[in-house]
This record gives C-alpha cells, sequence and structure tokens, in this order.
C-alpha cells in the first residue's frame, strides 16, 4: 500500500495526492485550497461525483437526495453528524437527483434517501432510507472494517 492516497477536490476537481500521515491535519487543495478531508459534506455535481467514486482512494458516501424529499432533508443533520464522526477515514457528498436525474438511471436508484458507499472506484454497499447518524457511521465501519 502506498503511503499517500489520491483525492478528487470536491470543489474544483483537481485531483491531490494526500499522504497518509496527514491526512488527520487538514490537508487542502493544491489548486483551489479548498478543504480534502473536512468532515463537512460537500454538494456535488455529476461530473464531480463521476470523478471522486471512479478515482479516490479514501472511501466516499454519497448521499442520493432530492430537495422535494421529506426524509432526505429530515436525515440531512444525521448525514453531517456522521461526516464529522468519520473524518479522515471517509468522506461525505451528496448529489441532488432532481438537478441530475441521469445519475438515478445510471445507478438503479429506485428510492431517496440512498447512501452508497465508494472506494477505488468500486461500489461497496447501499443503505437505503432515513438513517440516524449512529446507523450511518455502523454501515460505513462495518463495511470498510473500520475500529469503532
Amino acid at each position: 500500500m502506498s503511503d499517500a492516497v489520491k483525492l478528487t477536490c470536491l470543489a474544483c476537481e483537481q485531483t491531490n495526492r494526500v499522504p497518509l500521515a496527514r491526512i488527520g491535519e487538514g490537508p487542502k487543495c493544491a489548486t483551489c485550497g479548498a478543504p480534502l478531508v473536512a468532515g463537512k459534506v460537500a454538494e456535488i455535481d455529476l461530473r464531480t461525483h463521476d470523478k471522486a467514486t471512479r478515482t479516490d482512494e479514501l472511501p466516499i458516501l454519497i448521499d442520493y437526495w432530492a430537495p422535494w424529499c421529506g426524509p432526505c432533508r429530515m436525515m440531512a443533520p444525521e448525514f453531517a453528524r456522521a461526516a464529522a464522526a468519520l473524518a479522515g477515514k471517509t468522506r461525505f457528498a451528496k448529489i441532488n437527483t432532481e438537478d441530475f436525474p441521469e445519475i438515478s438511471s445510471r445507478l438503479g436508484i429506485r428510492g431517496i434517501p440512498l447512501l452508497i458507499l465508494w472506494h477505488r472506484g468500486r461500489e461497496v454497499a447501499r443503505l437505503p432510507g432515513a438513517r440516524p447518524a449512529a446507523e450511518i457511521e455502523r454501515f460505513v465501519r462495518d463495511r470498510l472494517r473500520l475500529p469503532a
């Protein structure tokens, strides 16, 4: 295993190499200066989604949602809490399926909210429905075999 990971900047799409030993130090994008591992949820577009899910070497959990969806809006603060708890281990993002409907058909999304965990270009697992932060954290830890 390499001592550095590739991360797509979720703000400008630039690929960055970050030493594993420095993941917890708040690395920033070399191009735009945006935080790469902030422990926050990033709102992304289709191009950023495709690049990050295909090339990133740190897991990314993506929330597929829509603004008209009550359970999606209800889960948003829980998703943000899980992002803070797993900072440095998994990145968190969300994509609006109403703005990018092609993502739903491409990924076979039949209902929202839907969380999909990606790692090294592969879908690892799906978690449908609105979930509390503790359940989201457990889902990620179990699938990635991270210590509690």
